[in-house]
């Protein structure tokens, strides 16, 4: 398994939805700035979003695994092999992510309880 370099794009705001349906003073995401970068393999990376890793896990697992030799979606969603861009799942301010394939292998930290 390798590790997977997960860069922060963007935050943003819909500004046309925030109005009808967000509280007052609502802003873009507070937890995550772009350009953060972030390092993941089978487990949500220190300080990472947790409703933001829901939402991506299953790319960074394609691409911890081997996904990075293909393109996604046969080509027809990213044309980058190894490269995946994708958000959270907050509809009024989605925060946009990088995920992109490295070649540093994961080493897991931690002891299983039984």
């Amino acid at each position: 398994m390798k590790k997977v370099k997960i860069t922060v794009l963007k935050t943003t705001l819909d500004e046309e939805l925030a109005a009808e349906y967000g509280v007052e003073g609502l802003t873009c995401c507070p937890m995550l700035k772009a350009g953060q970068v972030f390092y993941a393999d089978y487990a949500k990376p220190e300080g990472f979003c947790d409703e933001a890793w829901k939402a991506i896990y299953q790319y960074v697992f394609a691409l911890s695994h081997g996904a990075e030799k293909d393109l996604f979606y046969y080509g027809d969603w990213i044309k980058v092999p190894g490269v995946a861009i994708c958000s959270c799942n907050d509809g009024l301010r989605p925060v946009i992510f990088k995920l992109e394939a490295t070649d540093e292998q994961a080493e897991i930290n931690y002891v299983p309880v039984r």
